[in-house]
Parts: structure tokens; C-alpha cells; sequence
């Protein structure tokens, strides 16, 4: 036996080839070559068996991208998304279109509602009606702009007749919240109203229960307070969201070179 045909077959035995069959129907070329894997191949397995965990690791797993700015996420985020999501059912309910999220991407607050209404779903950007419009009162109460900070909803498309979310939209549509949030990181996020306060926090407690409270989450303090549209048939509790609010404009003070 000659060194070549010594190393052939024990190249073919490492990787478990234990015999050749001798019968008539095995002893033509094509039959063979049809058989056995072709020397390119069989080195090829070899070697991508020998790689190294790492780096078999890393030619499985998509390199992480990275951004340059908030803005240039947010706006990748958005083309994640599309104009006509479909992950959930509410893209055969009537909605026109998908309701991202406005403002400032490096914003230290942020508020965040339940769902689109309908002049959102029409004008494409959270709180823009009369709950929208005592909200941007509020911010300036505050001592700033809308411009100042984002605004974004639990889930970004109208549920038909404006009512509550469900359970699957939530869980289909929130991970994009948190993206959000992860990527503006703002000190304060101002969860609006029960169904966001609840969302949230993953509680079943009263929005009577949860406002004026502080509570850790993700990187920042959340405060619920009562929802701008409430407060249009409840305006005795004004009183009570400038409190909350209050408190917020104190804890940005106080983060404020954080």
C-alpha cells in the first residue's frame, strides 16, 4: 500500500468510514463519487468541526450594530417597525397607520399613554387631541416644551373604538416600548393613566393606588399619574397630576448632572 492510499484511508477513517463495499453495483466511479463525500468536502467538515467554539460562535451570531446617535436608533427602530406593522391583529381593525413616538431623542422625561386615538391614528403622532393638547399644557406648566420631551404609547396602532389593548397586542407591540425607552434613556418616564401605569409595572393595583408613587424601572423613575383625558371629565384632579408633576420637575433637578 502506497503512503497516499495509507493516508487516504486514514484520513476517511477519522472521520468514520470503517469499509469499502466491494459488490459489482459499488465498483463503478459515478456510484462511488455519489457515495462517499469528495475529498473537498470531507476536509471542509474537518476543519469546521476543529474551529473553536468562539469562532463557530461567531460566524453564527450577526454582529451587533451600533449607532452613532439616539436619533440614528430611534430612526432604525422606526424602519423595524414599518409603516404597516403586522405582528398583531390590529392591522385588519380599521388603524391607517403605525403611531411610533415624538420628541426629543435625548429627552430626560418621557410620557407614555395607553394607545392611539383617533386623531393620532389620523395625523400619525402621539397626543395630538384634546387629551394631546391639555398634555402639551401641562409640559409647559411645567416650565418646558413638547419639543423637550418624547412621547410614545404602550402599543403604536388604534384599537378599534378606542378600547383597551389586549394581552397579545401588548405583548407583541411593547417590546418596541422598551426599545424606546432603552435607547432615549430619560430619568423620568410619566406613565399616563391605568392601562399604562399597569402595563408598566406589571400590577393590577388602582391608577387611585399607583399615582404620586415612585418606582425603579429599567434605567429610570417611573411616576404614574391620572391620564390627560381623564382629567377633561375629572378636572378636580388637576390638582393631583400638578402634584405628580411637581415631584418630576424635582427629580429631574436633582438628576440633573447625572
Amino acid at each position: 500500500m502506497n503512503d497516499d492510499l495509507r493516508a487516504h484511508l486514514a484520513f476517511f477513517g477519522e472521520l468514520g468510514v470503517d469499509g469499502v463495499r466491494l459488490e459489482p453495483e459499488w465498483r463503478s466511479r459515478a456510484e462511488r463519487q455519489a457515495a462517499i463525500p469528495s475529498l473537498v468536502e470531507a476536509e471542509e467538515a474537518v476543519e469546521a468541526a476543529a474551529a473553536p467554539p468562539a469562532e463557530r460562535m461567531e460566524a453564527a451570531i450577526e454582529p451587533v450594530r451600533v449607532f452613532a446617535s439616539e436619533t440614528e436608533a430611534l430612526d432604525a427602530l422606526r424602519v423595524e417597525i414599518g409603516p404597516d406593522c403586522r405582528l398583531c391583529k390590529l392591522h385588519t381593525l380599521g388603524r391607517k397607520q403605525v403611531v411610533f413616538g415624538v420628541g426629543n431623542p435625548n429627552a430626560d422625561l418621557m410620557f407614555v399613554g395607553e394607545a392611539p386615538g383617533a386623531d393620532e391614528d389620523i395625523q400619525g403622532e402621539p397626543f395630538v387631541g384634546r387629551a394631546g393638547q391639555l398634555l402639551t399644557k401641562i409640559i409647559e406648566a411645567m416650565g418646558m416644551k413638547r419639543s423637550d420631551v418624547y412621547i410614545a404609547n404602550v402599543i403604536k396602532c388604534r384599537p378599534p373604538g378606542n378600547r383597551n389593548p389586549e394581552p397579545d397586542e401588548v405583548e407583541r407591540c411593547e417590546p418596541f416600548l422598551f426599545r424606546q425607552i432603552d435607547i432615549i434613556k430619560p430619568k423620568v418616564v410619566v406613565a399616563l393613566g391605568k392601562f399604562a401605569a399597569q402595563s408598566l409595572l406589571r400590577t393590577t393595583e388602582p391608577i387611585t393606588r399607583l399615582r404620586g408613587r415612585e418606582y425603579k424601572f429599567r434605567s429610570a423613575i417611573l411616576m404614574p399619574t391620572f391620564h390627560p383625558a381623564y382629567l377633561l371629565r375629572n378636572p378636580s384632579s388637576k390638582r393631583e397630576v400638578w402634584e405628580d408633576m411637581k415631584r418630576v420637575r424635582a427629580i429631574l433637578t436633582e438628576h440633573a448632572d447625572t
